[in-house]
């Protein structure tokens, strides 16, 4: 087999790999909204609760996630049909799905500067520190994603005229360090829960009972951190090829990120809400804080 084929037909593969993988990521997001006891818990818990920014965060990721997964199915599919694309196409939509999923990924991550906010007793200094590193990952994101994209067209010009389904699957340049100024903004702030968490005891109760407010945000900042991490970390290997594991779209980290954050957001609602059902933020210090967190995420 020559040089030129193999190539072909690795191309082919790769690019019917990704048209397939996408559809798990679609049906697993869709079956944790209609059958998960998590979006019944949403219904109890979230959706009666006043307006505020938390509940906005909420909705925003949950509904967008679902919008981002039928986006990823509709444009990957549509892409193998003849004739729609082409080199030009192709980039700018490359360049088009690195930013919706980024948005869903900042909408993420400002959930969580907001309950570092919320952990540090709504202290603006900590808030303002966290905002400029978010802005920096940001920045970083975007000069590396216009550092790829005016590069790419002239990477997939030998293949975009290729008969493969769709857009080439060629991973160009420093495409490999897309995520990490997100990675790496994420380590922030699980540092700052990590820190808030030793640095105070447990908040004990006039009854005698504990409260697991920090147990629970420092469960579920650690659980988030490890969850995203691992899946943009595992994401940059697949690009660079160490994993061996042929590239299958963005949709299942799609779904992995906006079905975590929202159980995330939805336990926090569930654990105030019996808080306050039993009374046991009856002390002012302690009503603050739930409130602080079921306001502010």
């Amino acid at each position: 087999m020559s040089t030129q084929a193999a190539a072909f037909i690795k191309l082919f593969t790769g690019s019917i790999i990704a048209l397939r993988a996408c559809l798990p990521g679609l049906t697993w997001v869709l079956h944790d909204y209609c059958k998960s006891d998590f979006e019944f818990s949403a219904i109890r818990y979230v959706w009666p609760h006043r307006w505020n920014f938390g509940k906005i965060l909420y909705m925003w990721i949950r509904y967008y996630g679902i919008i981002l997964l039928i986006f990823d199915v509709t444009q990957i599919h549509l892409f193998t049909r003849p004739g729609i694309t082409s080199d030009t196409v192709c980039v700018v939509m490359d360049s088009i799905i690195r930013v919706v999923g980024a948005i869903l990924l900042w909408s993420i991550e400002i959930v969580m500067q907001l309950r570092i906010y919320a952990l540090y007793d709504l202290s603006w200094k900590v808030a303002a520190i966290n905002f400029f590193l978010f802005m920096v990952s940001i920045a970083g994101f975007t000069w590396i994603l216009v550092h790829n994209a005016l590069r790419r067209h002239a990477v997939i010009a030998a293949a975009i005229h290729l008969p493969l389904p769709g857009c080439p699957s060629i991973h160009t340049g420093i495409e490999w360090a897309q995520w990490v100024p997100a990675t790496a903004f994420e380590g922030v702030l699980v540092c700052w829960a990590l820190y808030k968490t030793v640095s105070t005891s447990l908040i004990r109760w006039h009854n005698g009972f504990k409260v697991s407010l920090y147990s629970l945000i420092l469960r579920d900042n650690l659980f988030y951190f490890l969850g995203i991490a691992c899946l943009l970390v595992f994401n940059n290997l697949m690009v660079v090829g160490i994993t061996k594991i042929p590239w299958f779209s963005y949709s299942p980290f799609h779904a992995a990120m906006e079905i975590i954050t929202s159980r995330m957001i939805i336990n926090l609602y569930k654990a105030a809400n019996d808080a306050v059902s039993k009374n046991f933020v009856s002390l002012p210090k302690y009503r603050f804080l739930f409130y602080s967190y079921t306001s502010y995420c």
